[in-house]
């Protein structure tokens, strides 16, 4: 009996450390995902914001049809995004319909100077900000679990419990500028 004790404590040590390191991945692992839901809801809230801006432009500007297809191409992109490879992609083409639409407000001088098109470029402007800064929030978090993952011992009980690295939000190349709010 007293020869059993030894290996009860070891097991029980041993239970603790791995439990303690389940928590920890699974703490990690749900701030992962906390993170994402931010920068998806960021960029929802900029999606939803541009459909008003192009109403707003297309009492200006009829005749700039492709302008329009692209934004909504571009929204849907973004609305249909599950990874964070699909949300840079979708991204990119959402910076294309901005720097677009801004060749059309150039072509209509009475256009920057309309109240409701302005209030939208701000908040635009502001939304922009706020992915900028979730994406950041979200590789940070992720840089955290990353890490955590390939640390040595905790590395051991995330291999046998499944946990993985997860995914940075990497923009595609080229399309680091923001789009630009002209006046």
């Amino acid at each position: 009996m007293k020869k059993l004790i030894p290996v009860v404590v070891i097991i029980v040590i041993l239970a603790a450390i791995f439990g303690s390191t389940y928590n920890k991945l699974t703490g990690l692992d749900n701030q992962v995902d906390v993170a994402w839901s931010q920068v998806e809801n960021t960029m929802q809230r900029r999606a939803d914001l541009i459909p008003n801006l192009v109403e707003t432009v297309k009492g200006y500007a009829q005749h700039e049809e492709d302008v329009f297809t692209q934004v909504t191409n571009a929204r849907s992109a973004v609305n249909n995004a599950q990874t964070p490879e699909e949300y840079a992609e979708a991204n990119e083409q959402m910076n294309e319909a901005m720097r677009s639409i801004n060749v059309v407000v150039e072509a209509y001088p009475e256009l920057k100077a309309n109240e409701n098109f302005q209030n939208l470029q701000a908040e635009l402007a502001g939304t922009e900000n706020r992915i900028a800064v979730e994406r950041q929030r979200y590789n940070e978090t992720v840089g955290d679990y990353n890490l955590s993952v390939r640390r040595f011992p905790t590395n051991l009980v995330a291999g046998i419990l499944g946990f993985q690295q997860r995914q940075y939000f990497e923009i595609s190349e080229g399309a680091s500028e923001v789009p630009q709010v002209q006046f």
